[in-house]
């Protein structure tokens, strides 16, 4: 199974996605103070729970305009590179 945003995106909007939404979102802050930038891997490490769900709360970042991802050839889902948006 791949992993597809638009199905994913629902369960954020439950009150256990909000709250993972939430602790991930909080992680990320955290990441960015410390280093301006975070892997994938290490925004969603410690979570509890389906990987497609916490890869859409990243996603859902992005689209709030929170976070941009950096793109560069070949990384893999895990390595994907972000930072904080600036307008």
């Amino acid at each position: 199974m791949r992993y597809d945003y638009e199905t994913v995106k629902p369960f954020i909007f439950t009150e256990q996605g909000q709250i993972h939404f939430l602790s991930i979102r909080d992680r990320v802050d955290r990441l960015l103070d410390e280093a301006g930038a975070f892997r994938l891997d290490k925004a969603i490490a410690g979570e509890k729970g389906d990987s497609f769900r916490m890869i859409c709360c990243i996603d859902r970042l992005v689209e709030l305009g929170e976070i941009r991802e950096l793109h560069y050839p070949g990384a893999m889902g895990q390595d994907r590179i972000f930072r904080r948006f600036s307008r």
